[in-house]
């Protein structure tokens, strides 16, 4: 049981909507909840959301890391998932209200592209989406970007929004989204996956931006360093080790505290607790120096290069 999505329901229980892979390999969807969301988890006796090959043949090898969104337009939460076949995988789309019945919408856009979530609400009249297309050409590298749609189905105005740092940085392998976008005064706190490719393996690792509240096109700040990344036992041993992956945060409005649930190598869910002012602030910090050396940068070349 790993990566699972979250979210606060009304009564104020968390639900955990778990990727669970079977002995086979496939993947499906699973609830937990909990009233105070660190213990006493009720466990669905069952698949919540299972793979329908049948119907929907992009998901004939399972169904995974699914980010939730409610969407007070529609009443409904969106679940953006993984389905995964024999063509690759893509980002697949269901709505619900009550986590039992599902509105599956299908295919929402073409593989291979994955770490996806919906914005919570419209900017101009339309959706937008944060995904990370996966490009088939040598030694081009796996980006974030953004994508906008009228009605949920058609989506374009695709645009690059992040890139993959170069050289020996914690995020030059790939990036993409982990849970979905969190509102703050002060923009949108986007929490992304960064790998480090190494000799012994690629190093999973959590870092963080902030997009403009009203024009998610902007990134404002983006850290120069990683927050969060695998530290104990049960994150660098696993099916996958050396990684921390996480699909869902939800936040205390009262008190502030954010709550990150993330799988742990693959093998099991971990929870990890953050102040989002304190997150905000750090993100300032670890901008603010990637700017300045930006910006040394500059001057060293202006001046006729480094000395």
């Amino acid at each position: 049981m790993f990566n699972p999505g979250a979210v606060l329901l009304p009564d104020g229980e968390t639900l955990l909507l778990v990727r669970v892979e079977g002995r086979q390999g496939a993947s499906h969807l699973t609830t937990a909840r909990s009233a105070n969301g660190a213990t006493g988890w009720r466990i669905d006796s069952r698949p919540t959301m299972e793979p329908l090959a049948g119907e929907h043949p992009e998901e004939v090898w399972g169904i995974e890391d699914p980010r939730i969104v409610w969407l007070d337009e529609l009443d409904r939460y969106a679940i953006t998932y993984t389905a995964y076949s024999r063509n690759g995988p893509l980002v697949a789309l269901a709505l619900t209200s009550d986590f039992e019945t599902f509105e599956r919408r299908g295919p929402i856009t073409p593989p291979e592209d994955k770490d996806a979530a919906l914005f919570p609400r419209r900017f101009g009249g339309r959706w937008a989406l944060v995904h990370r297309p996966v490009p088939t050409t040598p030694g081009a590298k796996a980006n974030i970007w953004l994508s906008f749609s009228p009605d949920l189905k058609h989506w374009g105005d695709h645009m690059l929004l992040m890139e993959a740092r170069e050289g020996s940085s914690w995020d030059a392998g790939k990036i993409g989204l982990s849970p979905p976008p969190i509102e703050t005064p002060e923009g949108w706190l986007i929490v992304y996956h960064g790998v480090r490719h190494t000799p012994s393996g690629a190093i999973y690792r959590i870092g963080l931006a902030l997009l403009d509240l009203e024009d998610p096109r902007k990134v404002l700040r983006r850290s120069e360093d990683w927050v969060f990344g695998p530290n104990e036992a049960y994150e660098f041993v696993g099916d996958v080790p050396n990684v921390v992956f996480s699909c869902g945060v939800v936040v205390d409005q009262a008190s502030g505290q954010l709550r990150m649930y993330y799988g742990a190598a693959d093998t099991c869910i971990g929870l990890a607790t953050a102040d989002v002012c304190e997150l905000l602030d750090w993100l300032r910090v670890s901008a603010g120096a990637s700017d300045e050396r930006s910006r040394a940068g500059v001057r060293a070349l202006a001046n006729g290069g480094p000395r």
